[in-house]
């Protein structure tokens, strides 16, 4: 089968495109014919060896995918040949990634893609939803009627928290750029504020002046001198960007208030978890609730290309590799 892959840790240059042989599923696993793959930023810091995790050489890259079944295994849990699916959670711990003809998902991390809603828009949206979904409610404990701040609203992680927090109605700041106000006002956010002004933090306490229940910051730059004088009593920051950030930490503000920071990576999420967030980015994906924003679309092929986009530009659209048609 073809497959982009790596035989050694390093820069976008290590991506390989070429024939490997089929994978085969054991009992507890679905064959997948894969559609399309998705290209995140982990996946750079998979491929680099700046997120450490077991990689059998070769190694497919790749973590999120959209196709259809072409063979369960006897405990496939239901699944059936010609089954339209998506998973976000190869590419990691030891299993091959998303970018071939066909993968071997484990049953438990593959969920049936509604009949009404695109492959390219699910796999586009499968790492960030599951991600905004756990956030937000799995370690952000998010509850109706509390305020959430979204630092990096427009982007795609951000946008979907965006959406799914006005959605479980709580109350949205988003700070985005300026040109985002209309379209982070459109997923459902009460307040925008430009992340460039130099009183954005101002802006945002006038928002909230009794304090942010829950602040994601998905930008990276993790300003907690700055974002942790803005929670209420008892917020909470969910740290998941930023691998490189030394921020200085305001302890007497945390304690004192009873505040609280806690990191988060979905690459540790376990398969209940995961299945929850994929019930809940099913239902929204197929009431049209989420979309993404500008997705492109590229060949397997240029798998090196993408990783090497990702990492010098972090293009705005998301970045898809065509499998299949």
């Amino acid at each position: 089968m073809r497959a982009a892959y790596i035989t050694e840790l390093g820069g976008p240059d290590v991506v390989r495109y070429g024939e490997l042989p089929p994978p085969r599923p054991g009992p507890h696993d679905v064959l997948v014919d894969v559609e399309v793959s998705a290209v995140n930023p982990v996946d750079c810091f998979v491929r680099s060896g700046a997120y450490r995790t077991p990689l059998p050489f070769p190694f497919v890259i790749g973590r999120d995918l959209a196709g259809t079944v072409a063979e369960a295994g006897p405990a496939g849990l239901g699944f059936r040949t010609g089954d339209r699916v998506w998973c976000n959670s190869l590419g990691h711990a030891g299993r091959q990634g998303t970018a071939a003809e066909q993968a071997v998902v484990p049953a438990d991390r593959l969920y049936r893609l509604p009949d009404e809603v695109a492959a390219v828009d699910a796999v586009a949206l499968a790492h960030a939803a599951a991600t905004a979904h756990l956030a937000l409610f799995t370690h952000g404990r998010l509850r109706a009627g509390e305020t959430v701040a979204v630092l990096g609203a427009a982007g795609h992680v951000g946008s979907a928290l965006v959406v799914m927090a006005a959605r479980s109605g709580a109350r949205v700041i988003a700070v985005a750029a300026a040109r985002d106000e209309t379209y982070v006002r459109f997923l459902g956010a009460t307040e925008a504020v430009d992340y460039r002004s130099p009183e954005a933090g101002e802006l945002i306490r006038a928002a909230a002046p009794d304090g942010v229940d829950v602040l994601v910051d998905t930008s990276g730059r993790n300003d907690l001198a700055a974002t942790v004088e803005l929670l209420a009593d008892r917020g909470r920051i969910v740290v998941m960007s930023g691998l490189d950030t030394r921020p200085v930490l305001p302890v007497g503000a945390l304690y004192t208030r009873d505040r609280s920071i806690r990191g988060f990576a979905i690459s540790h999420a376990d398969t209940v978890q995961l299945a929850d967030a994929a019930r809940h980015v099913n239902s929204l994906l197929a009431a049209g609730h989420l979309r993404p924003r500008s997705v492109e679309e590229l060949p397997l092929s240029a798998a090196d290309e993408a990783h090497h986009r990702m990492e010098r530009e972090r293009p705005a659209a998301k970045l898809v590799l065509r499998v299949r048609d």
